[in-house]
């Protein structure tokens, strides 16, 4: 089992920034990639960020060039800076990682971003 634990969340103006983290623990070993998804109201959830089990990193077209994905193994913590944020950005984020058969999902962290 692996748990997640996100934080950081909150409301911004656009243009500001924020920093969100994910925690993790429990059988972290198993963990094959971590991502960032996010999910607006009434729409799907959508990946944002992501590393893939070689250590490269993925973006969402959206998001490139404003968040940075990043980690500590060390803290076993995942982090996504997001920079220059957006009115469209507001959504709660979801830190998930795959595992060797199935699927974490941490309980999500809304982020706000007002005009």
């Amino acid at each position: 089992q692996v748990q997640l634990v996100e934080s950081g969340g909150g409301l911004v103006q656009a243009g500001g920034s924020l920093r969100l983290s994910c925690a993790a623990s429990g059988s972290i070993v198993s963990i094959d990639a971590m991502g960032w998804f996010r999910q607006a109201p009434g729409k799907q959830r959508e990946l944002v960020a992501a590393f893939t089990s070689g250590g490269a990193t993925n973006y969402a077209d959206s998001v490139k060039g404003r968040f940075t994905i990043s980690r500590d193994i060390a803290k076993k913590t995942m982090y996504l800076q997001m920079n220059s944020l957006k009115p469209e950005d507001t959504a709660v984020y979801y830190c998930v990682a795959v595992g060797m058969d199935r699927d974490y999902w941490g309980q999500g962290t809304q982020v706000t971003v007002s005009s």
